[in-house]
């Protein structure tokens, strides 16, 4: 087992990491810069090192900061979280180089993943099913035209190296694709310094279905349930749960299956998550990999009553997995709200700025990840996340219930939330019978 971790990163997520550890019985570093001195996670680990100022691009999004920062503090291994490095290759490879344990897959994994194009032709060599579509990179608007005869309009244009929803654009007909396809191409080089692209058949009025994976390195792969996280803006999810509605025992089991292989013939190695899409007929498609924990994990925890970070981080130690496919049993139901310095009447709007009173909820299948209190100050230069709220109960009603009474008591004062957006989304009567998908907030506006 390692002896020392740093962690490369902030926020709840670092605090989250560093209370893993200590479980198991691992010290810690905190990385920070100037703007994040009085986080939780700065406090409540071993060690802590100022790694530079305000500026992402000058602290947590240098390499070479936060190496400089393990040598000093004798640290053996390193997690990413999510964000920032979580899936830089690069990153990845200069741990691997300087002889520290990167908590994750490999780098040639992540780049891999990371591309697109590569990662869905890995899947359809893995016999996982895709969205009809292009083979590889599109190299011309005439190439992506002509497969747009074969497979019908509306399709969706991506980004290669896209993430968060920049570099996309949805067609509808032949007379917009040239211009489409030039604007996303102009985002995508803009956001990521790639252009290149690729198409897909887009499918409409879609479910967003994740599967949870976790692997060690003697071959032992598992899933653990699946996650909807169709409630979203701009691509960006905002409530996620456990488990999905429109997923039952057989499809949970096929989609689970499909997740597993796809991951073992790739060689995949630590926590990850396979996205898909499903259509009205439950269809399911591979829309994308996530080589790292996820923000929405303790839903997954909740249901399963598995600590993932601490599993992600044996598994990174390489000790084996220790439970298998059959020994993970689904129970019950939890529901995730990001609660974000963001005032949703004022299209979502950043908020930042000195929190004077905050209280928590608490009460029977409440959790709270947050690294803010009263009187600290939310700076402006990171993601606006102040909190997650995890409901459980033994079924959706009940974690729903809880969920209600949770944000009611939730007190965030001196900066605008999203707790109002969470307290008109979960009494809505389609959120509530579950008849939404991905296109949800484009058609219900909950500020009225």
């Amino acid at each position: 087992m390692f002896k020392k971790v740093l962690i490369a990163n902030r926020s709840e997520i670092a605090l989250r990491i560093i209370r893993a550890c200590k479980e198991l019985g691992i010290s810690t570093v905190a990385v920070h810069s100037e703007a994040d001195t009085d986080s939780l996670h700065v406090r409540f680990a071993d060690e802590a090192v100022c790694i530079g100022p305000a500026s992402s691009a000058e602290s947590y999004l240098d390499p070479r900061r936060i190496m400089a920062a393990a040598e000093i503090t004798g640290a053996d291994a390193i997690h990413p979280g999510y964000g920032f490095l979580a899936e830089n290759p690069e990153f990845a490879d200069m741990c691997h180089n300087s002889g520290l344990k990167f908590i994750g897959p490999s780098a040639d994994m992540i780049r891999q993943m990371g591309n697109k194009a590569k990662a869905k032709e890995l899947m359809i060599n893995a016999g996982v099913p895709v969205v009809p579509g292009s083979d590889g990179v599109l190299k011309s608007v005439e190439e992506g035209l002509a497969l747009v005869e074969e497979i019908g309009f509306p399709v969706i244009l991506k980004a290669v190296s896209g993430g968060g929803g920049r570099g996309m654009r949805i067609v509808n007909n032949k007379e917009e694709f040239e211009v489409n396809y030039q604007m996303a191409q102009a985002e995508a080089q803009g956001a990521f310094g790639d252009p290149d692209m690729y198409l897909e058949k887009y499918i409409q009025n879609p479910r967003h279905v994740e599967i949870q994976l976790m692997a060690d390195q003697q071959g032992n792969t598992v899933y653990l349930g699946e996650r909807e996280c169709s409630i979203q803006r701009r691509h960006q999810k905002l409530l996620e749960e456990s488990p999905s509605m429109v997923v039952d025992e057989d499809l949970r089991r096929r989609m689970g299956t499909v997740a597993v292989e796809g991951a073992k013939k790739i060689g995949y190695e630590g926590a990850g998550t396979i996205e898909f899409l499903v259509d009205a007929d439950h269809n399911f498609y591979f829309m994308e990999m996530n080589t790292r924990i996820q923000v929405e994990h303790p839903v997954t925890e909740m249901v399963f009553n598995r600590d993932l970070l601490k599993d992600q981080i044996r598994v990174a130690a390489g000790e084996p997995l220790g439970y298998t496919q059959e020994d993970i049993h689904l129970r019950g139901h939890a529901v995730e709200c990001r609660i974000n310095a963001e005032d949703f009447e004022r299209n979502f709007m950043p908020s930042p700025g000195e929190i004077v009173s905050f209280h928590i909820p608490g009460g029977p299948g409440i959790r709270i990840d947050t690294h803010a209190y009263q009187r600290y100050h939310i700076p402006p230069f990171y993601d606006s996340l102040i909190a997650k709220l995890i409901a459980y109960g033994d079924t959706r009603e009940e974690a729903l219930a809880r969920l209600k009474r949770a944000l009611e008591e939730f007190v965030i004062e001196g900066v605008k939330t999203t707790i109002p957006f969470h307290q008109k989304l979960i009494a809505h009567p389609d959120f509530i019978s579950g008849n939404f998908d991905t296109g949800f907030l484009d058609r219900v506006d909950l500020t009225k």
